[in-house]
C-alpha cells in the first residue's frame, strides 16, 4: 500500500472492530450459550482491533514522516478533519479490550487516546471559530472528533476512570446538542453528500446511542432512556435511507457503517439488561448485534480484498 492510499477515513476500522468486541462482551449475558465472554467471538474482535490499531498507527507514523502534505490535508481540510478523531477514540476502545489482560498498559493507552482527542478537539474548534469550516463542508465525520468523548467512558469506567470519563463525556454530550442540529441543517440546506460519503450519515446514530448507554451509567438518570428511543427511530430512518447502499462506491467511508451499529447494539444491550422482563428489548439487542457483526465482517473482508488486490 502506498502512503497516499492511507486515507484518514480508514482509521474508523479501529473503532468498528474494537467496538464490536466490547459490544459483544456487553451482550454476552443476554445470549448464554451463544456468546461467551471472554471467548471465541468477543475476544477475536478485540484481538483484531489491537492488530488494526498497530498496523494503522504504524502506517500513519510513516505518513507523518514521508507525506507531510497529506497529513496537513487531513488536519486542515474540513471534509477530512473530523475523521482525525478516529485514531485516538479507537485507541481508547482497544484499551477497553485489553483491560482484563493488561490493565496497566490499557490504562496508559486510554489516557493517551483521551489526551490526543482533546488536543485535536481544541485544534478543530479553533479553526471552526476562525471561519475556516463552511456549512457545505461539514459532514457527520465531525461527530467522531467533537463528540468522540461520549465513546471513551465505556472503556474508561471498566478501567476505573469514572471521574475522568464524566469530564470527557460532559463536553462531548454538550457539543452533540450543537453539532447534530447543524448536520441536519446541512442535509436540508446544502448539496447532498456525494455517494462515496453517504455512509457517514450513520455516524448520527452514535450520539443518542452512547449518550444513553454511557450517560445513564455515569449520572444514573432515567431521563437518558429517551436517547435510546431516539436511537431506535433513527436506526430505522438510516436503514431506509441506505436501502440502495450497494450502488454506492466502496471506500474508506464504508467504515462509518460499523461503529455506529456497534454503538446502537451496545445501547440496546444495556437497555435490555436493565429491562429483563421485556423480551422485545432482548431481541432488538440481538438484532443490533447481528447487524453490527455483519457490517464489520463485510467491510473488513471487502477492505482486505481491495488492499491486497491493489498493486504496490
Amino acid at each position: 500500500m502506498k502512503l497516499n492510499d492511507v486515507h484518514i477515513g480508514m482509521y474508523g476500522a479501529i473503532m468498528g472492530i474494537a467496538g464490536l468486541g466490547l459490544t459483544a462482551r456487553a451482550s454476552a449475558s443476554l445470549f448464554p450459550g451463544v456468546i461467551r465472554a471472554p471467548a471465541y467471538f468477543t475476544e477475536l474482535w478485540v484481538l483484531l482491533g489491537v492488530v488494526a490499531l498497530l498496523v494503522l498507527a504504524y502506517l500513519y507514523f510513516l505518513k507523518i514522516a514521508k507525506n507531510r502534505a497529506g497529513v496537513v490535508e487531513d488536519l486542515t481540510n474540513p471534509a477530512l478533519m473530523g475523521f482525525c478523531g478516529a485514531l485516538p477514540v479507537g485507541a481508547t476502545l482497544v484499551a477497553g479490550g485489553l483491560g482484563p489482560y493488561l490493565p496497566a498498559l490499557a490504562s496508559g493507552l486510554w489516557w493517551l487516546g483521551c489526551a490526543g482527542l482533546v488536543a485535536l478537539q481544541g485544534w478543530a474548534i479553533g479553526r471552526w471559530l476562525s471561519g475556516k469550516v463552511a456549512l457545505e463542508k461539514l459532514n457527520a465525520g465531525w461527530l467522531i472528533l467533537i463528540v468522540g468523548g461520549i465513546v471513551v467512558p465505556g472503556p474508561g469506567m471498566t478501567l476505573g476512570h469514572a471521574e475522568a470519563s464524566r469530564f470527557f463525556f460532559g463536553f462531548s454530550a454538550c457539543a452533540a446538542a450543537v453539532l447534530v442540529p447543524l448536520l441536519f441543517a446541512r442535509a436540508a440546506l446544502a448539496a447532498p453528500l456525494p455517494e462515496t460519503l453517504r455512509p457517514t450519515w450513520f455516524i448520527l446514530l452514535v450520539p443518542p446511542s452512547l449518550i444513553y448507554a454511557n450517560g445513564g451509567v455515569l449520572f444514573r438518570a432515567e431521563l437518558f432512556d429517551a436517547f435510546y428511543f431516539a436511537a431506535v427511530v433513527l436506526l430505522g430512518a438510516l436503514l431506509f435511507y441506505a436501502r440502495g447502499f450497494l450502488r454506492w462506491p466502496f471506500g474508506p467511508a464504508w467504515w462509518a457503517f460499523t461503529f455506529p451499529l456497534d454503538a446502537f447494539a451496545f445501547a440496546a444491550a444495556r437497555y435490555a439488561i436493565s429491562h429483563p422482563g421485556e423480551p422485545l428489548w432482548r431481541w432488538l439487542a440481538g438484532l443490533g448485534l447481528a447487524l453490527a457483526t455483519l457490517a464489520v465482517a463485510a467491510v473488513l473482508v471487502r477492505t482486505l480484498f481491495t488492499v491486497f488486490r491493489r498493486p504496490a
